[in-house]
């Protein structure tokens, strides 16, 4: 621990040319995902949700992006669990990716809603069965014991044994409208590039460039 204030990169691999970005962010965000993607990262699509309680407490954690819209950006999860809980009574988040191969940073902010039923349903049928039977047995957030875990799954397997996996109603996805786009490329002597795009009232979008 004595040596973390030793470690640093110099980032060098590139930089941003505004005037080859997209006027819409969300087009830009699929260029630099696909950038990612294409390069092999493990789990590109893994990003930070970071949620606050209604007593102004914030979380994050890591979940997968499971769908981009023209609307914004969709995950799924538990909607009893602290996330889903909390997006529920405070309905605003922000989203983090990194991409270290590419020193690229996203960051967005917006304003969080429930996708609808069919949505969730169309999702759900095309996780592995395993994952649909976990939705069932996990009360996510709660306090359980290892041996009350392993009980519920084959109480679980049972239930649907030689059956379709139902959706758990109280499993479904959250749709992010993104407000705030911001998009980082680390560049040698922390100046790094930063372009944001801000979404004004006529729903258009705003690029400007920030300090690093």
């Amino acid at each position: 621990m004595d040596k973390l204030s030793d470690l640093r990169e110099n980032y060098d691999r590139q930089e941003i040319d505004p005037q080859a970005f997209q006027k819409n962010p969300l087009e830009q965000f699929k260029v630099w995902f696909d950038d990612a993607l294409t390069a092999g990262l493990y789990e590109p699509n893994a990003m930070t949700l970071a949620t606050v309680s209604k007593e102004g407490i914030p979380s994050a954690r890591m979940v997968l992006l499971k769908g981009l819209t023209n609307e914004g950006f969709v995950f799924y999860t538990n909607y009893r669990s602290r996330k889903g809980r909390e997006l529920e009574n405070n309905p605003v988040a922000a989203l983090v990716f990194w991409w270290s191969k590419f020193d690229r940073q996203v960051r967005v902010e917006g304003v969080v809603s429930r996708v609808s039923d069919s949505e969730s349903e169309a999702y759900f049928e095309t996780r592995p069965r395993e994952s649909q039977l976990a939705a069932w047995v996990s009360q996510q957030s709660e306090i359980i014991g290892e041996q009350d875990l392993q009980n519920a799954w084959k109480l679980t397997e049972e239930k649907f044994k030689d059956r379709k996996v139902s959706r758990p109603p109280y499993w479904g996805g959250f749709l992010l409208h993104p407000n705030i786009i911001e998009f980082w490329q680390g560049r040698p002597n922390r100046l790094h590039d930063r372009l944001r795009y801000k979404r004004l009232e006529n729903g258009q979008w705003e690029l400007e460039r920030l300090a690093p």
